[in-house]
């Protein structure tokens, strides 16, 4: 029991020192908390929620106050006060884009195989890099521009040569930084909680925020592009897998506080939703998928 003891102690106190670093930004990390936490439940939170939570990460009241009035000012937060508390919500547009950049995090479609080739195109969706004067390019999958000939590539001859090329008009050596970060900072906190054991509720929580922001930082940065397109030895795959894992760990006890601690103008947030348990279905779908291909 001493031994088990200790080794859950020590699991515990590498997360809580990891969280005693550095913080996150305060606007970004309230993004996050919406989207993870928020989003799921109704879309509301009580400021002292917020409050609380980022003062988990080591941000302070002031800076949590100044950033929920900046997303307020960028259309993404409305504020409801009822008697002396203020609550906030998201708006109508940062809804749709939370959805879509929750389908990223949760439940990802899968990678694509093939390019579409537009030529003509004038205004291009998201997604798609200009290659030329009248020519764009974009992994399958992304919306097709209008007005233009759009054609899909099938089979290519010198594919050793799409790294380089691609390299010139998508970041990817900068999403390559940001996955290969997210695996060494992370890598060594599951391990420590493999050995160590489960952590109490805000803990686990507060873990599980940081585990998206950094995460969401990377995965909505990277174009996915065909496999074919990508540098060898690219670590997405390697920093899904971490995410998908410690996101599973936690999740459980994560939850639990989130029904006992979070607040809406309703009272508190449930522990559970459709949504959430799509999210962890999906996930846990991930896990089984991969495991059946090992």
């Amino acid at each position: 029991m001493e031994r088990a003891s200790l080794r859950h102690e020590n699991g515990t106190t590498a997360v809580r020192e990891f969280l005693g670093g550095s913080s996150p930004r305060a606007s970004g990390f309230i993004v996050t908390l919406y989207g993870d936490v928020a989003a799921p439940r109704g879309g509301t939170l009580w400021m002292g929620t917020l409050i609380e939570s980022c003062a988990a990460q080591g941000i302070s009241e002031s800076l949590v106050r100044t950033a929920v009035s900046r997303l307020v000012e960028n259309g993404r937060l409305v504020g409801d006060r009822i008697g002396r508390k203020s609550y906030y919500r998201l708006t109508k547009p940062a809804e749709k884009e939370f959805s879509g950049a929750a389908e990223l995090l949760y439940s990802p479609p899968p990678p694509p195989e093939r390019f579409l080739l537009a030529l003509g195109a004038r205004d291009l969706p998201e997604g798609w890099a200009r290659i030329g004067p009248e020519a764009a390019l974009s992994p399958e999958g992304t919306q097709k521009p209008s007005n233009c000939a759009v054609f899909t590539a099938n089979d290519l001859v010198g594919v050793e040569h799409l790294p380089d090329f691609v390299g010139r008009f998508w970041p990817l050596d900068a999403v390559e930084t940001a996955y290969r970060d997210f695996v060494e900072t992370f890598s060594p906190l599951e391990a420590a909680l493999e050995e160590g054991g489960a952590l109490d509720g805000a803990t686990a929580l507060a873990l599980r925020l940081r585990l998206v922001h950094h995460f969401r930082a990377a995965a909505l940065a990277d174009p996915r592009l065909p496999a074919v397109a990508l540098p060898k030895g690219w670590p997405a795959g390697a920093a899904r897998l971490l995410f998908v894992s410690l996101y599973l760990k936690v999740s459980a006890s994560a939850d639990r506080h989130i029904g006992l601690a979070f607040q809406n103008s309703d009272g508190f947030l449930p522990e559970r939703t459709e949504t959430t348990a799509f999210r962890l279905e999906a996930l846990h779908g991930e896990v089984a998928r991969q495991d059946e291909g090992d």
